[in-house]
């Protein structure tokens, strides 16, 4: 297949083209991302870290945008291809991102590092520089990391189950001000009415997850797929028969677990244990 033509000097790359479209109409129309949350309702922060590529914003927001800056369509239709664009993905992972993405409901099992859904840039960049990325590929994995967040923002937004064992929520970051910003971030996510955040605490035991993180993904169709991961491969499993039995070991890890209710206790406990000094 012959290479694409560029024209102009604009990214190619979906997510960075569609940061790169929203500075550009904000600094021709003169306003400062503080005027610009101020005239639209929103904290200019959000703004910023659109800008940035730290985050997509919700459709919501880009359509606001699109009614601000007269270009009906076109900013959704940037946030869309961004958001749905896989290739941002390391290869193993995008069959599995791809169903991630039309999935209808979502639950998962962290046993040793928190989900991406869940993630702030300061963990997911300590955690992939701990597996090696370093450079530009480190970067464009954050940014990739933090896209999927989208997924649970906005209408339509499907439901989200997660136990985190203890042991995730033990395990700190290097910088402490990251780590507690991080548990903020989880803390709030828990609040969201399509989120559901179990811990299961060290004293439960021995149970059949033990060994990997695992997601399963409620398509549409009715089908369930499940997806174990450790710190160095993926497998997308399909097949109905070992499906469900990961199903009937995920529920009974549950049955195990606190309640939501108890569950935001407990990391509301681990946040006040919390110093923001760094290296702690």
């Amino acid at each position: 297949m012959p290479q694409r033509r560029v024209i102009t000097d604009r990214s190619q790359e979906p997510r960075q083209r569609f940061a790169e479209e929203l500075r550009r109409l904000r600094e021709a129309s003169g306003l400062s991302l503080r005027a610009l949350g101020e005239r639209l309702g929103w904290d200019a922060s959000l703004f910023g870290k659109m800008e940035n590529g730290e985050t997509l914003g919700s459709p919501e927001v880009v359509q606001a945008l699109d009614t601000h800056y007269g270009t009906p369509g076109l900013l959704l239709a940037l946030w869309e291809l961004a958001a749905g664009d896989h290739t941002q993905f390391r290869e193993r992972y995008r069959r599995y991102m791809a169903l991630e993405a039309e999935a209808v409901s979502l639950w998962h099992f962290a046993v040793s590092v928190l989900p991406g859904l869940l993630q702030t840039p300061g963990y997911a960049r300590e955690m992939l520089a701990a597996g090696g990325l370093e450079g530009k590929e480190l970067e464009q994995q954050v940014d990739a990391r933090m896209g999927r967040r989208e997924l649970l923002v906005g209408k339509g937004a499907p439901p989200f189950r997660t136990i985190l064992s203890e042991a995730v929520l033990r395990t700190p970051l290097r910088d402490g001000a990251e780590w507690r910003g991080q548990l903020e971030y989880v803390a709030e996510v828990a609040e969201r009415p399509n989120v559901t955040v179990h811990v299961l605490l060290q004293s439960a035991g021995l149970h059949g997850l033990v060994s990997a993180d695992m997601w399963y993904l409620l398509l549409p169709a009715g089908r369930t797929v499940a997806y174990t991961e450790n710190g160095y491969r993926g497998e997308l499993i399909e097949d109905s028969g070992p499906v469900v039995s990961l199903q009937k070991a995920y529920d009974a890890v549950r049955d195990l677990a606190l309640s939501p209710a108890e569950s935001r206790k407990f990391i509301l406990r681990m946040l006040e244990e919390v110093t923001c000094d760094p290296s702690t």
